[in-house]
Order: structure tokens, then C-alpha cells, then sequence
């Protein structure tokens, strides 16, 4: 029995370029099932998707993080292609992202764009922002990777049932891939070109909003994946400066003759500093351990998993 493929491409508002995205990934991918997610699209998106041979599913909760949510929700298969419907991604090169997945060299390949991209592919600073986010990205989750924001990858089932999908929007590829690092899932890149858009095709992002969001998730992700180096650091440093400001109150008891405290309001301050970093030492090291315990249960509950996603 052959194995599924799943081509998942999440649309909204993409009436003039999903035809051609439908048609070139079934010529890649004959043996695919080519799947169209409409997110509360207001032009005729699932009409033509439909017309092309795709299934359409409808999902009424605006952003891109529900999309991929419901995908992996509704469609059960052995390995995934997830790419955006707006042509920006070529479909000959769909082979080559799931050819290490189906033969078990990794769990997730992303289609990495910075190195071959067309003039106008990109907007203005989005070039910058991408690699200030692969950079975050990489100090967290330990990686190596080039790409983190690309709409371009390739996966098996043991991602699909790993993973949880929690981010509304855009941020959703770099919390699929920081979720992927953090449980230890091998990531590979393939360079891909990236082409601009038609012309009568317009873009949804929205560059300082997104933005915000995706460095805005690199925070929570850090906060909850490593809260003993967050909290820690913190509560190091409010012990430093509570050291700090006790070192006057301190001068002042010994060096009174009866031990007169003339820096009463430093010496409360470094009392409450002193135990309010002493407070996040022990609620980092406390997480931390809540953390392992969590993992040791995800890693019984999701065993075997990793058998069923293929060789």
C-alpha cells in the first residue's frame, strides 16, 4: 500500500494565482492529494480551487496559525507539503523538500529563500527582520538554520502528532520550527528561489505588526522552553542589585560606632531585591523541573508515532 502525501496550501484571498499553484503541484506531486485551506476568503479562492481539482476545506477563524491548526486537525497523512497559495514558491522543487522526510534523514524540511530570491521578492527590511529572527531563533532553540519564516516545508505524521500549534498569524512557521528544536526533531534546509508575486496579487502581511508578533513569540517561546535561564538571569540580576544597593546600609552599620542605619530607604530596597531575585532563582529551577516532567510524558504519549510517520 502506497504512502499518503498531503500538498496543504492555506489561501486567503488568492483568486488569481491558485489555479496555476493547484495545477503545478499535481504535475510535481501526481500521486499527492492537493488540499486548498480557505481562510474566510472574499474572492473566488475556493470557486477556482475547486474548479482545479482541489479539496477545499473552510476555516472561519481568520490567521494563518488556525489554518495550520485545522490542518493538522482534519487531514491524516503519512507526509505533508505545505506551501502558500500566492506562486511564490516553485512546485518542481516540491520533490526535493519531501524526498529526505519520505526516506527518514529528517522530520521537517524548510524550502530556504534567502539565498536564491528575485528582486521584489521581498518587501523593504523584511531581508533584515528574517535573519534577526533566524538569529534569535537559532540562540534559543540551539539551530543552525538560514530561514525560519519560510511558508515552504516539508513534514512527516510524528511532526504532525509532536507538535502543538498554538500561534493565531504569521508567527506560525517560527513557532512550528522552535517547537521542532525543542523536542529534538531533525530540520533540514533546501535552498529554493523565491519569486515576487503576480502583479495583480497582493500581499497580506503587514510588516511592524507581524514583526512584533513573531519577536514577540520568540520571548514566549524562550520564556516557557528555557525558564530557568529567564528567570534565573533575571533573579541574578535582581540579587546584584539589591547587593548593590545594600552596600551604603551595610558601610553604615559598620562603620557607625552604634550602628546607626542612615540609608534606611537602600536598606529595605535591597531587602526586597534580595528576595525577589532569590524568588526567581527558585521559580526558574521550580519550571524547570515541571518543564522535564512534561517532556518525559510528551516523549511516553507521543511513542511509536515516530513508526507510523514511514521508514
Amino acid at each position: 500500500m502506497g504512502q499518503k502525501i498531503a500538498v496543504l496550501i492555506p489561501c486567503y484571498n488568492e483568486a488569481a494565482t491558485i489555479g496555476k499553484v493547484v495545477d503545478d503541484f499535481r504535475a510535481a506531486l501526481p500521486e499527492a492529494e492537493i488540499i486548498v485551506f480557505d481562510n474566510r476568503s472574499t474572492d473566488a479562492t475556493a470557486r477556482i480551487a475547486r474548479e482545479h481539482g482541489a479539496t477545499v476545506f473552510r476555516e472561519p477563524r481568520q490567521g494563518k496559525g488556525y489554518v495550520v491548526e485545522s490542518m493538522f486537525d482534519r487531514i491524516d497523512a503519512d507526509f505533508y507539503l505545505m506551501v502558500d497559495g500566492d506562486d511564490t514558491y516553485p512546485a518542481e522543487y516540491a520533490e526535493r523538500l519531501l524526498r529526505p522526510v519520505m526516506d527518514g534523514e529528517a522530520d521537517m524540511v524548510v524550502g530556504a529563500r534567502l539565498a536564491d530570491h528575485a528582486a521584489g521578492s521581498f518587501r523593504p527590511l523584511h531581508v533584515l527582520g528574517n535573519r534577526l529572527v533566524c538569529r534569535l531563533a537559532n540562540w534559543v532553540g540551539r539551530g543552525s538554520l538560514t530561514d525560519i519564516m519560510s511558508g515552504y516545508r516539508a513534514f512527516n505524521r510524528h511532526l504532525v502528532r509532536c507538535i502543538p500549534v498554538v500561534s493565531a498569524g504569521f508567527e506560525i512557521e517560527t513557532e512550528m520550527t522552535l517547537q521542532a528544536m525543542y523536542y529534538h526533531l531533525k530540520i533540514l534546509e533546501v535552498s529554493v528561489p523565491y519569486r515576487p508575486r503576480p502583479a495583480d496579487s497582493v500581499s497580506k502581511l503587514r510588516t511592524f505588526h507581524d514583526g512584533a508578533r513573531v519577536l514577540w513569540k520568540l520571548f514566549s517561546l524562550f520564556r516557557a522552553f528555557k525558564p530557568l535561564t529567564f528567570f534565573g538571569a533575571v533573579g541574578l540580576m535582581l540579587l546584584l542589585a539589591g547587593l548593590l544597593a545594600g552596600i551604603p546600609p551595610i558601610h553604615d552599620y559598620l562603620t557607625e560606632p552604634d550602628h546607626y542605619v542612615h540609608h534606611v530607604p537602600l536598606a529595605v530596597l535591597a531587602v526586597g531585591l534580595v528576595l525577589l531575585g532569590t524568588g526567581f532563582v527558585f521559580l526558574g529551577v521550580l519550571l524547570h523541573a515541571v518543564n522535564w516532567r512534561f517532556k518525559e510524558l510528551h516523549n511516553v504519549l507521543t511513542r511509536g508515532s515516530r513508526a507510523s510517520a514511514g521508514p
